[in-house]
């Protein structure tokens, strides 16, 4: 199968980041400045989150933080992780009994983030801000 130009998939990838990055900055903002995080942490005592004050702190944080981080490309495998990791809870613990769907409360939506974020974080192109800090001009090519 023939190859994207690397500029191609560099603008691909950077758009990528962008989406994802600025739909886990509006969760995050979501829960800082709409609910509050009073009102995030009833909102996941009432879904038997536990500690839920903490987990709204560390919620609120790594998806602002973490979604800012993902869309600039900072720390990308360490801000892969952190957004999958809380997405997977979000999936364990509120989604998983509700089905797939998201229309019925499921976890594809929460699904697709997690693994969104895992391979963004991995492989998130030359056009990140990890790449201008370390001064490396070109991606190192897989091997299989």
């Amino acid at each position: 199968m023939p190859q994207l130009p690397s500029g191609v998939r560099d603008l691909v990838l950077l758009l990528a980041r962008v989406v994802v990055g600025v739909v886990f900055i509006a969760h995050g903002l979501q829960k800082f400045l709409q609910w509050g995080i009073d009102g995030t942490a009833a909102s996941f005592a009432g879904m038997g989150i536990p500690l839920p004050t903490v987990s709204a702190w560390a919620t609120a944080l790594i998806e602002t933080v973490g979604g800012a981080a993902l869309l600039a490309g900072l720390a990308l495998p360490l801000v892969g992780v952190l957004l999958a990791a809380t997405m997977v809870g979000a999936l364990l613990l509120v989604h998983l009994g509700n089905g797939l769907f998201a229309s019925g409360g499921g976890y594809e939506y929460v699904l697709v983030l997690a693994v969104a974020s895992l391979a963004l974080g991995f492989s998130g192109g030359t056009l990140t801000l990890d790449r201008a800090l370390s001064g490396s001009r070109r991606e190192e090519p897989a091997t299989v």
